[in-house]
Protein backbone atom coordinates (compact mmCIF):
# COMPACT_ATOMS: atom_id res chain seq x y z
CA UNK A 1 0.00 0.00 0.00
CA UNK A 2 1.42 3.36 -1.03
CA UNK A 3 0.73 6.95 -0.05
CA UNK A 4 -2.54 8.01 -1.62
CA UNK A 5 -3.05 11.37 0.12
CA UNK A 6 -0.18 13.75 0.83
CA UNK A 7 -0.52 17.03 2.75
CA UNK A 8 1.70 20.09 2.90
CA UNK A 9 0.93 23.10 5.11
CA UNK A 10 2.10 26.52 3.91
CA UNK A 11 2.18 29.40 6.43
CA UNK A 12 4.00 32.11 4.46
CA UNK A 13 4.63 33.07 0.86
CA UNK A 14 7.82 31.88 -0.78
CA UNK A 15 7.65 28.24 0.37
CA UNK A 16 7.90 27.04 -3.21
CA UNK A 17 10.62 24.46 -2.49
CA UNK A 18 8.35 22.73 0.04
CA UNK A 19 5.50 22.67 -2.45
CA UNK A 20 7.76 21.28 -5.17
CA UNK A 21 8.92 18.45 -2.89
CA UNK A 22 5.33 17.57 -2.05
CA UNK A 23 4.38 17.66 -5.75
CA UNK A 24 7.33 15.44 -6.67
CA UNK A 25 6.35 12.81 -4.12
CA UNK A 26 2.68 12.98 -5.13
CA UNK A 27 3.72 12.38 -8.73
CA UNK A 28 5.96 9.45 -7.78
CA UNK A 29 3.23 7.86 -5.65
CA UNK A 30 0.35 8.74 -8.00
CA UNK A 31 -1.21 10.40 -4.95
CA UNK A 32 -3.58 13.27 -4.34
CA UNK A 33 -1.84 16.37 -2.99
CA UNK A 34 -3.64 18.52 -0.42
CA UNK A 35 -2.21 22.02 0.03
CA UNK A 36 -3.33 23.94 3.11
CA UNK A 37 -2.64 27.71 3.06
CA UNK A 38 -2.74 28.93 6.65
CA UNK A 39 -2.69 32.56 7.75
CA UNK A 40 -1.67 32.81 11.41
CA UNK A 41 -2.60 35.57 13.84
CA UNK A 42 0.31 35.61 16.30
CA UNK A 43 -0.98 38.33 18.63
CA UNK A 44 -1.73 37.73 22.29
CA UNK A 45 -4.69 40.03 22.87
CA UNK A 46 -4.77 39.52 26.63
CA UNK A 47 -1.70 41.72 27.05
CA UNK A 48 -3.14 44.93 25.59
CA UNK A 49 -4.52 47.82 27.62
CA UNK A 50 -8.27 47.94 28.26
CA UNK A 51 -10.31 48.84 25.22
CA UNK A 52 -7.54 48.19 22.69
CA UNK A 53 -7.99 44.44 22.30
CA UNK A 54 -10.89 44.60 19.84
CA UNK A 55 -9.05 46.97 17.50
CA UNK A 56 -5.78 45.05 17.66
CA UNK A 57 -7.60 41.74 17.22
CA UNK A 58 -9.38 42.93 14.08
CA UNK A 59 -6.19 44.32 12.58
CA UNK A 60 -4.35 41.05 13.30
CA UNK A 61 -7.14 38.96 11.78
CA UNK A 62 -7.19 41.16 8.66
CA UNK A 63 -3.44 40.72 8.33
CA UNK A 64 -3.71 36.94 8.71
CA UNK A 65 -6.51 36.82 6.12
CA UNK A 66 -4.38 38.79 3.68
CA UNK A 67 -1.50 36.36 4.25
CA UNK A 68 -3.74 33.34 3.64
CA UNK A 69 -5.08 34.90 0.43
CA UNK A 70 -1.56 35.69 -0.81
CA UNK A 71 -0.38 32.15 -0.08
CA UNK A 72 -3.41 30.65 -1.79
CA UNK A 73 -2.87 32.78 -4.91
CA UNK A 74 0.82 31.84 -5.06
CA UNK A 75 0.15 28.13 -4.58
CA UNK A 76 -2.69 28.11 -7.11
CA UNK A 77 -0.41 29.69 -9.70
CA UNK A 78 2.21 26.98 -9.13
CA UNK A 79 -0.28 24.10 -9.11
CA UNK A 80 -2.24 25.20 -12.17
CA UNK A 81 0.54 23.99 -14.48
CA UNK A 82 0.96 20.57 -12.86
CA UNK A 83 -0.33 17.19 -14.07
CA UNK A 84 -1.03 15.78 -10.59
CA UNK A 85 -4.30 15.56 -8.67
CA UNK A 86 -4.46 18.37 -6.13
CA UNK A 87 -6.74 20.43 -3.93
CA UNK A 88 -6.12 23.76 -2.23
CA UNK A 89 -7.75 25.08 0.92
CA UNK A 90 -7.05 28.12 3.09
CA UNK A 91 -7.91 29.22 6.62
CA UNK A 92 -6.99 31.71 9.32
CA UNK A 93 -6.09 30.71 12.88
CA UNK A 94 -4.83 32.32 16.04
CA UNK A 95 -1.56 30.87 17.22
CA UNK A 96 -3.33 28.87 19.94
CA UNK A 97 -5.69 27.24 17.43
CA UNK A 98 -3.09 26.30 14.83
CA UNK A 99 -2.58 22.77 16.15
CA UNK A 100 -6.23 21.76 15.92
CA UNK A 101 -6.56 23.03 12.35
CA UNK A 102 -3.43 21.23 11.16
CA UNK A 103 -4.33 18.06 13.09
CA UNK A 104 -7.81 17.95 11.55
CA UNK A 105 -6.27 17.66 8.11
CA UNK A 106 -3.27 15.51 9.06
CA UNK A 107 -5.48 12.82 10.61
CA UNK A 108 -6.85 11.81 7.22
CA UNK A 109 -3.73 11.79 5.08
CA UNK A 110 -0.98 9.21 4.61
CA UNK A 111 1.99 11.58 4.81
CA UNK A 112 2.77 15.23 5.61
CA UNK A 113 5.63 16.91 3.73
CA UNK A 114 7.25 19.92 5.43
CA UNK A 115 10.52 21.84 5.30
CA UNK A 116 13.06 21.77 8.13
CA UNK A 117 11.37 23.71 10.97
CA UNK A 118 14.52 25.23 12.48
CA UNK A 119 17.07 27.73 11.27
CA UNK A 120 17.18 31.39 10.22
CA UNK A 121 15.04 30.82 7.11
CA UNK A 122 12.39 28.64 8.76
CA UNK A 123 8.79 29.83 8.82
CA UNK A 124 7.77 31.17 12.27
CA UNK A 125 5.12 28.47 12.68
CA UNK A 126 7.03 25.57 11.10
CA UNK A 127 7.80 23.80 14.38
CA UNK A 128 4.19 24.05 15.57
CA UNK A 129 2.93 22.63 12.25
CA UNK A 130 5.28 19.62 12.34
CA UNK A 131 4.46 18.82 15.97
CA UNK A 132 0.71 19.20 15.36
CA UNK A 133 0.90 16.74 12.46
CA UNK A 134 2.90 14.22 14.51
CA UNK A 135 1.15 14.48 17.88
CA UNK A 136 -2.42 15.68 17.38
CA UNK A 137 -2.75 14.45 13.79
CA UNK A 138 -0.96 11.13 14.24
CA UNK A 139 0.50 11.37 10.74
CA UNK A 140 4.06 10.61 9.65
CA UNK A 141 6.05 13.61 8.45
CA UNK A 142 8.70 13.78 5.76
CA UNK A 143 11.02 16.65 6.66
CA UNK A 144 12.98 18.17 3.79
CA UNK A 145 16.23 20.06 4.46
CA UNK A 146 16.15 23.61 3.15
CA UNK A 147 17.47 23.75 -0.38
CA UNK A 148 17.01 20.00 -0.98
CA UNK A 149 14.88 18.63 -3.79
CA UNK A 150 12.90 15.41 -3.72
CA UNK A 151 14.20 13.92 -6.94
CA UNK A 152 13.43 10.51 -8.39
CA UNK A 153 16.59 9.06 -6.82
CA UNK A 154 15.65 9.99 -3.24
CA UNK A 155 14.66 6.92 -1.24
CA UNK A 156 16.95 4.50 -3.08
CA UNK A 157 19.27 4.07 -0.11
CA UNK A 158 17.53 4.44 3.26
CA UNK A 159 19.03 4.53 6.74
CA UNK A 160 16.79 3.55 9.68
CA UNK A 161 17.79 4.89 13.09
CA UNK A 162 16.68 2.01 15.30
CA UNK A 163 16.47 2.24 19.11
CA UNK A 164 13.74 -0.39 19.74
CA UNK A 165 11.20 2.29 20.74
CA UNK A 166 7.53 2.24 19.80
CA UNK A 167 8.05 5.50 17.92
CA UNK A 168 10.83 4.00 15.78
CA UNK A 169 8.69 0.98 14.95
CA UNK A 170 5.76 3.20 13.99
CA UNK A 171 8.05 5.21 11.73
CA UNK A 172 9.28 2.06 9.99
CA UNK A 173 5.72 0.86 9.39
CA UNK A 174 4.68 4.26 8.04
CA UNK A 175 7.73 4.29 5.77
CA UNK A 176 7.04 0.82 4.37
CA UNK A 177 5.94 2.01 0.88
CA UNK A 178 9.28 3.79 0.47
CA UNK A 179 11.30 0.99 2.05
CA UNK A 180 9.85 -1.59 -0.34
CA UNK A 181 10.91 0.56 -3.30
CA UNK A 182 14.43 1.21 -1.98
CA UNK A 183 17.45 -0.52 -3.44
CA UNK A 184 18.96 -0.99 0.02
CA UNK A 185 17.91 -0.31 3.61
CA UNK A 186 20.31 -0.25 6.55
CA UNK A 187 19.12 -0.62 10.14
CA UNK A 188 21.58 1.42 12.20
CA UNK A 189 21.71 0.56 15.91
CA UNK A 190 23.87 2.94 17.93
CA UNK A 191 25.54 1.59 21.08
CA UNK A 192 22.85 -0.98 21.97
CA UNK A 193 22.55 -2.19 25.55
CA UNK A 194 23.29 -5.89 26.12
CA UNK A 195 20.35 -5.89 28.53
CA UNK A 196 17.83 -4.62 25.96
CA UNK A 197 14.85 -6.79 24.93
CA UNK A 198 16.66 -7.65 21.69
CA UNK A 199 19.64 -8.93 23.62
CA UNK A 200 22.53 -10.12 21.48
CA UNK A 201 20.70 -9.56 18.18
CA UNK A 202 19.90 -5.83 18.00
CA UNK A 203 17.75 -5.06 14.97
CA UNK A 204 17.41 -8.74 14.07
CA UNK A 205 13.64 -9.04 14.41
CA UNK A 206 13.09 -5.77 12.55
CA UNK A 207 15.34 -6.95 9.73
CA UNK A 208 13.38 -10.20 9.54
CA UNK A 209 10.08 -8.31 9.37
CA UNK A 210 11.34 -6.05 6.58
CA UNK A 211 12.82 -8.95 4.62
CA UNK A 212 9.45 -10.72 4.65
CA UNK A 213 8.02 -7.59 3.02
CA UNK A 214 10.58 -7.85 0.25
CA UNK A 215 12.85 -5.11 1.61
CA UNK A 216 16.58 -5.50 0.95
CA UNK A 217 17.61 -4.83 4.57
CA UNK A 218 20.79 -5.28 6.59
CA UNK A 219 21.98 -4.30 10.08
CA UNK A 220 24.86 -2.11 11.21
CA UNK A 221 25.71 -1.94 14.92
CA UNK A 222 27.57 1.32 15.53
CA UNK A 223 29.64 2.49 18.48
CA UNK A 224 28.84 5.94 19.86
CA UNK A 225 32.17 7.48 18.91
CA UNK A 226 30.74 10.99 18.56
CA UNK A 227 29.06 13.11 21.25
CA UNK A 228 25.49 12.53 20.04
CA UNK A 229 23.50 9.79 18.33
CA UNK A 230 22.47 12.34 15.69
CA UNK A 231 26.10 12.88 14.69
CA UNK A 232 26.71 9.13 14.50
CA UNK A 233 23.66 8.63 12.26
CA UNK A 234 24.54 11.58 10.01
CA UNK A 235 28.10 10.30 9.60
CA UNK A 236 26.81 6.82 8.79
CA UNK A 237 24.44 8.29 6.21
CA UNK A 238 27.39 9.96 4.49
CA UNK A 239 29.50 6.79 4.63
CA UNK A 240 26.78 4.63 3.08
CA UNK A 241 25.52 7.21 0.59
CA UNK A 242 22.04 7.20 2.13
CA UNK A 243 19.59 9.67 0.63
CA UNK A 244 16.81 9.31 3.23
CA UNK A 245 16.55 8.57 6.94
CA UNK A 246 13.72 7.03 8.98
CA UNK A 247 13.51 7.67 12.74
CA UNK A 248 10.98 7.66 15.55
CA UNK A 249 9.92 11.12 16.70
CA UNK A 250 10.14 12.35 20.28
CA UNK A 251 10.78 9.15 22.22
CA UNK A 252 11.35 11.60 25.07
CA UNK A 253 8.85 14.36 25.87
CA UNK A 254 8.78 17.53 23.77
CA UNK A 255 9.52 19.63 26.88
CA UNK A 256 12.58 17.57 27.76
CA UNK A 257 13.88 17.73 24.19
CA UNK A 258 13.28 21.48 24.06
CA UNK A 259 15.31 22.01 27.24
CA UNK A 260 17.93 19.27 27.15
CA UNK A 261 17.92 18.33 23.48
CA UNK A 262 17.32 14.93 21.93
CA UNK A 263 17.75 12.95 18.72
CA UNK A 264 14.55 14.31 17.15
CA UNK A 265 15.33 17.95 17.89
CA UNK A 266 18.96 17.67 16.77
CA UNK A 267 17.99 15.75 13.64
CA UNK A 268 15.45 18.39 12.67
CA UNK A 269 18.06 21.10 13.23
CA UNK A 270 21.00 19.46 11.46
CA UNK A 271 19.50 17.06 8.89
CA UNK A 272 21.23 17.12 5.53
CA UNK A 273 18.89 14.61 3.86
CA UNK A 274 15.12 13.98 3.95
CA UNK A 275 13.94 12.47 7.24
CA UNK A 276 10.71 10.51 7.63
CA UNK A 277 9.53 10.44 11.23
CA UNK A 278 6.46 9.26 13.11
CA UNK A 279 5.22 8.59 16.61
Amino acid sequence: MGYKTILTVITQTGQIAQLESAMALARREDAHLEVFALGVDRTQTGYYYAGASAYVFQEAVDRAMATAEAIEAEMREQLSHEDIRWSLDSAVAQIGGLSSLVAMRARYVDLVVQTQPYGPDAAPDAEAVVEAALFEGGAPALIMPRGAELGTAVGKRVLIGWNQSDEALHAVRRAMPLLKMAESVEIAVVDPSPHSPEGSDPGGRLCQMLTRHGVNANIAVLAKTLPTVTEVLNRRAIETGADMMVIGAYSKSRLREAILGGVTRRMLEHATLPVLMAR
